[in-house]
């Protein structure tokens, strides 16, 4: 039993299976709050589902803005406590099992790593872009990251903060979200469509250039205390964990992975010919190959479990809140 449990190529399926689970939660989730919105819409016509208020993972930038008045002034935002609970989740994430969430977790991820494999089955493998033009591409999401903590973290006074916070867009952002999805515009459809192409060709093409939520779990994972181990002794040198890696590290030539690229994906580890050569390692301290697994969904629910005891989990919103704000919504 403990052999199996150790075997990356098993630890890496229970990877994929947690992916597409999470996937299929996140889809649930959306069609109950579709139904949801869908009863304020009508006017109560159609049949009243439970809010779900898992789908405040959706807002990060909001609960970038709740986690600064709560450090700032102490206000817990009753709105949309789950975004807060989430966010600050998926941070303790990053800092104890690196960018987990990316590989783990993130429906986006998720998508975009089955794109991928299905452009490489489909060409036989996936394209790179010249390094120079990687490197400069890369900026971008760190860019992007830079405008949105400028934009709350430095331009926003404490005042600013609750005025948000107590606002009516505020209350209906998740709405507005479900709308971005459900009322698409040609715009948007055309821009998702062309990065659904390019990561066809370029792996984890939206991942690796433009999103700023991974370029943030990215800095906090470099001071992860569990990443990838490389055992030289034992190492042929035969460069799988390189080629393998999805994030393009040169894992072969590093005795421990620190890189702010890694996911904790596992695909580089689970390629290895060699046993014992490639591990997670606390430091470099090699640890049980299910141990990583367990780190992350133990620090996923602990999260969600302590939000939800604490009493920050459900919206304080009322029935009646939401009978006044979704007609409304296109005014804000």
């Amino acid at each position: 039993m403990i052999q199996i449990l150790n075997n990356w190529k098993k630890v890496a399926f229970w990877r994929l299976l947690i992916q597409w689970a999470f996937l299929g939660w996140c889809t649930f989730l959306g069609v109950q709050f579709t139904l949801f919105v869908r009863h304020f819409e009508t006017f109560g016509q159609t049949g009243y589902y439970a809010r779900p208020p898992g789908v405040e993972g959706f807002l990060p930038i909001g609960a970038l803005v709740s986690l600064k008045a709560w450090v700032m002034t102490g206000y817990l935002d009753p709105v949309h406590p789950a975004a807060l609970v989430l966010f600050v989740t998926f941070l303790a994430m990053a800092l104890l099992a690196r960018k987990s969430f990316c590989s783990w977790i993130c429906p986006v991820g998720t998508l975009s790593e089955a794109i991928w494999k299905l452009g490489r089955n489909f060409f036989g493998r996936n394209f790179h872009i010249w390094r120079w033009l990687d490197l400069l591409l890369q900026v971008t999401k760190y860019a992007l990251l830079l405008f949105f903590v400028k934009l709350v973290l430095f331009d926003m006074p404490a005042m600013a903060l609750q005025s948000f916070l107590k606002a009516p867009y505020w209350a209906i952002a998740d709405v507005k979200m479900l709308h971005f999805f459900t009322r698409m515009s040609l715009t948007s459809a055309l821009v998702i469509l062309v990065l659904a192409i390019l990561s066809v060709v370029y792996q984890n093409f939206w991942c690796r250039y433009l999103c700023p939520y991974g370029a943030l779990l990215g800095l906090l994972s470099f001071f992860s205390p569990l990443r990838v181990v490389r055992q030289a002794s034992s190492c042929t040198d035969c460069g799988a964990c390189s080629r393998a890696c999805p994030a393009q590290i040169e894992v072969r030539q590093k005795s421990a992975v620190c890189s702010v690229e890694c996911t904790g994906c596992l695909t580089c580890v689970s390629n290895c010919p060699e046993p014992q050569t490639l591990q997670i390692g606390f430091w470099k301290r090699p640890l049980p190959g299910w141990s990583f697994a367990v780190a992350v969904l133990l620090v996923f629910a602990s999260g969600v479990l302590i939000g939800m005891l604490s009493g920050h989990w459900e919206t304080s919103l009322s029935y009646a809140d939401y009978q006044r704000l979704i007609p409304m919504v296109e005014r804000f």
